[in-house]
């Protein structure tokens, strides 16, 4: 079975509308998830608590999906399958 790690974390943003962090240092990491589903009932956790402040942002990233740029692409990579 495949592993498909998910990041989670969060901060303070400049502007409500951009997706730049006030303080990198301050960068909340909630953690690594090993499927999509934890992952998602970690992010909503920590949005929900955070809600009365309008900058704060969390994100989930899907770590699995990450590949080194130098190395070339498949076929199959390129057209987003």
């Amino acid at each position: 079975m495949t592993q498909r790690l998910h990041l989670v974390f969060g901060g303070e943003l400049v502007d409500t509308t951009g997706n730049v962090f006030k303080n990198v240092d301050d960068i909340h990491i909630v953690g690594l998830f090993p499927d999509y589903k934890s992952a998602y009932d970690a992010w909503k956790t920590e949005a929900q608590r955070t809600v009365d402040n309008a900058h704060m942002r969390y994100f989930l990233a899907h770590i699995h999906r990450l590949r080194d740029e130098e190395t070339p692409a498949s076929a199959t990579e390129e057209l987003g399958g």
